[in-house]
């Protein structure tokens, strides 16, 4: 593959989502790679969900590139309580920026898909061309198929427009930054957050969702955003491909790690009255190997530490902590 350093001080990049969890790893990538100007629209500028701020944020910043990461995301439990915002949100903001986006001829839209658009039931490790298979597991659905329509958006807008739109699918991500919010977390950090805080109170027991039995594959975020780099750079093809590490892990085994991590010697008691989400969650990264030469570098348990130090200095760093438990 050509060095990036000749491909990347050439654009002039729309980052969105720029600021956030992964936004904030691609921008940092962008600027090592000399990149010729990065543009990260805020919310509070530019609200994606109304056409005229598209427009507008289009019409200043001229990008030749635009890398779609903004979103509105949480745990099982944050989709359970805002299916609606979850499914309009993610769907109202991609199709107006691949509209936009055709509309100013662009050279290229990086998608970026979600794991959740995955079929409930799927063969294991999931192939992209399953991702049609069947309907995605109930309580992340609405967001599955809000990010999944985009897949069909780009197909057409690439068949009629001829707009290089391309769709990556992230695995579960993880990592140093990520977000703690009880509320709308996902599965690690709501774990950390639980064994941290269970440890510092001296508690002897915590509670975790499900029943432990449920599997995911797990990247952290630096690989992810390599990925979505290389992919940008190298990558032309309408078809998804998958990002991820190719490893899969039980729920329970995880929380073991965790509770090792963080130092929680006590008992992890798991309540089988909340859901497990999707059965079974692992990715076949061939086509992202074979495509871009993407594999992620980062060990599971490397990148658990990593994630436990910073929150632990994160909240070291603020006032005592509260005692209320944190979902899953």
């Amino acid at each position: 593959m050509p060095e990036y350093n000749r491909f990347w001080p050439r654009c002039r990049l729309l980052v969105t989502g720029g600021a956030g969890f992964v936004g904030s790893r691609v921008v940092e990538k962008l600027r090592q790679r000399q990149c010729g100007e990065i543009f990260v629209p805020r919310s509070k500028d530019y609200d994606l969900r109304i056409r005229e701020h598209v427009e507008a944020l289009f019409e200043r910043t001229r990008p030749n590139i635009v890398i779609h990461l903004a979103a509105t995301v949480g745990g099982i439990g944050g989709n359970q309580k805002n299916p609606a915002r979850f499914f309009f949100d993610n769907a109202i903001m991609g199709i107006q920026l691949l509209d936009c986006a055709s509309r100013f001829q662009i050279d290229k839209f990086v998608c970026i898909g979600t794991v959740c658009s995955y079929p409930k039931f799927t063969l294991v490790p999931f192939k992209e061309e399953h991702i049609w298979d069947g309907y995605p597991e109930e309580t992340n659905a609405p967001y599955g198929l809000a990010k999944k329509m985009l897949l069909v958006q780009a197909h057409a807008y690439r068949q009629q427009y001829g707009l290089n739109a391309i769709y990556l699918i992230p695995t579960n991500l993880y990592g140093p930054g990520d977000n703690f919010d009880p509320e709308m977390s996902h599965v690690i950090p709501a774990l950390i957050r639980k064994c941290v805080e269970a440890r510092m109170l001296g508690d002897d027991r915590i509670v975790a969702w499900g029943s432990g039995n449920a599997s995911r594959e797990f990247l952290y975020v630096e690989d992810a955003a390599e990925g979505i780099l290389l992919g940008s750079e190298f990558y032309n093809q309408p078809q998804p491909i998958n990002l991820g590490s190719g490893k899969e892990i039980t729920i329970r085994e995880l929380a073991s790690l965790i509770a090792s991590g963080a130092g929680f010697e006590g008992t992890i008691h798991w309540d089988t009255s909340r859901p497990d989400g999707q059965p079974r969650r692992c990715l076949n990264t061939t086509r992202a190997r074979q495509e871009f030469g993407f594999e992620a570098k980062t060990d599971l348990r490397d990148g658990l530490i990593e994630t436990i130090d910073w929150y632990q200095r994160s909240i070291e760093a603020r006032s005592p902590i509260s005692a209320h438990g944190v979902s899953l």
